[in-house]
């Protein structure tokens, strides 16, 4: 099932390319997913970038995800026009994705840009588990409510822009 997920991830954000060479495939296997995710902390939100690749004009990158039970963490909407497609590998929790971001709080330097806040108000929850695929478009509001335990996914986001870098 994941490598179909993956195959339909990737067909929708491919950017037409230009007059030229057709651009190599790029594999991320379940194993390299894996063992990348177990080398994150454990005691922080990790969100880390385990490929990252050109598809003619804009990019595509692939992120490896660990958030510990305690740690739902706060609610975001992203500045930028990047989607996110997550794929529950291991763990659940509640996913609130649209509504309203209340409590902003302050940004410590060098987190992502846009709005963070407690909670959202007026959102669409849903309980997620191994297996789900959510598609977060940019600027959406979404936030964990709950986890049931450990987190463990994996984010594909399409940036039509390119500003992600390349690894």
């Amino acid at each position: 099932m994941r490598p179909f997920v993956l195959g339909l991830v990737f067909a929708a954000f491919a950017m037409p390319c230009r007059a030229q060479e057709p651009l190599p495939a790029t594999d991320v296997t379940s194993a390299q997913l894996k063992a990348f995710i177990d080398k994150l902390p454990k005691d922080a939100i990790s969100d880390s970038p385990v490929r990252v690749v050109d598809v003619g004009g804009s990019r595509v990158g692939v992120f490896g995800v660990f958030r510990p039970k305690t740690m739902p963490g706060d609610a975001i909407a992203h500045e930028t026009k990047t989607t996110e497609v997550y794929v529950i590998l291991e763990g659940g929790g509640t996913l609130v994705t649209g509504g309203k971001i209340i409590g902003t709080v302050k940004q410590p330097s060098g987190r992502s840009s846009g709005p963070r806040g407690e909670r959202i108000e007026g959102g669409v929850s849903r309980h997620v588990v191994p297996g789900d695929v959510i598609v977060i478009p940019g600027r959406t509001p979404h936030w964990w409510s709950s986890l049931d335990g450990d987190l463990r996914y994996m984010i594909v986001r399409a940036d039509p822009v390119g500003t992600m870098t390349l690894k």
